[in-house]
């Protein structure tokens, strides 16, 4: 069994990077997932309303709330052995720049097969107020290794 599995208990949080929006990243996101949606980018657009929903100025690709719990998972996985299997996510809140956002997760599950051990978790995003900007859950393995 992989010593780092072992060392896991249901419950165990796990806490990431946090990570600071600016109008300059949100831009860089654009340019690097040719999203130019304007409600990244344009904040005349941003006055106007979405059905019930008032935004009032721009707000962050929901994709770079993935990335940080990517990041986070990734961070904490590899130097004990483990690979991030999968993640899904739910936005729940826009990110404005100017926000502080910070991913955490917290194991659900263990569970031993020949192939590997498997971690449940459950990530979250929370904004510096403490509002939940993001949820999902997060599949990982920790392999058998083969003599």
């Amino acid at each position: 069994m992989s010593a780092a599995f072992e060392q896991l208990s249901i419950g165990q949080k796990i806490t990431g990077t946090s990570f600071h929006p600016t109008r300059e990243s949100i831009r860089e996101f654009c340019e690097a997932s040719l999203d130019f949606n304007p409600l990244h980018l344009d904040d005349e657009y941003m006055k106007n309303s979405f059905g019930k929903t008032q935004f009032g100025g721009i707000i962050m690709h929901g994709m770079n709330n993935f990335g940080v719990i990517s990041k986070m998972l990734t961070d904490w996985l590899y130097p004990l052995g483990g690979i991030h299997r999968r993640l899904e996510t739910r936005w729940k809140s826009p990110v404005k720049p100017g926000d502080t956002i910070t991913p955490s997760a917290i194991i659900t599950s263990l569970k031993s097969t020949q192939k590997g051990h498997w971690v449940s978790l459950e990530v979250s995003v929370n904004n510096q107020r403490n509002e939940v900007v993001a949820v999902g859950e997060a599949l990982v393995e920790f392999p058998t290794k083969n003599p």
